[in-house]
């Protein structure tokens, strides 16, 4: 899946977690695709990092730590995008939960292309 159709799934996600998450806001359509590019960045260059570190927590709590975890990169990319904010720990938690399913969800129905050996 190219790097357009990952942004365009990003900035669906995080509108879903707008729509369904009181605590989370996005001051315009142009704010949204920013912080669907900067969260895929977040997510591919600190989230590694975060999930090695935390590794020990993780496997205390069978894997929901992870959910910690996601929810860091949410507040992270809201600390670093101005127009984005997130109001509380909970927010971010709940958030990352929705922008996670979200974003499966969507990429299922858009799959992967054929020939693909990612699919």
């Amino acid at each position: 899946m190219g790097f357009l159709a990952r942004t365009a799934i990003n900035a669906f996600a995080l509108w879903a977690a707008t729509q369904i998450v009181p605590g989370i806001h996005v001051s315009g359509l142009g704010t949204l695709i920013l912080a669907a590019i900067l969260f895929g960045l977040v997510n591919a260059v600190v989230r590694p990092v975060a999930v090695v570190l935390s590794l020990p927590l993780t496997v205390l709590t069978f894997g929901l730590f992870l959910l910690v975890v996601n929810a860091a990169m949410l507040g992270l990319t809201a600390l670093l995008l101005p127009g984005l904010r997130i109001s509380g720990f909970w927010a971010a938690l709940f958030g990352a939960v929705i922008v996670s399913v979200v974003s499966w969800f969507a990429s299922r129905l858009v799959g992967a292309p054929q020939g693909d050996p990612a699919r």
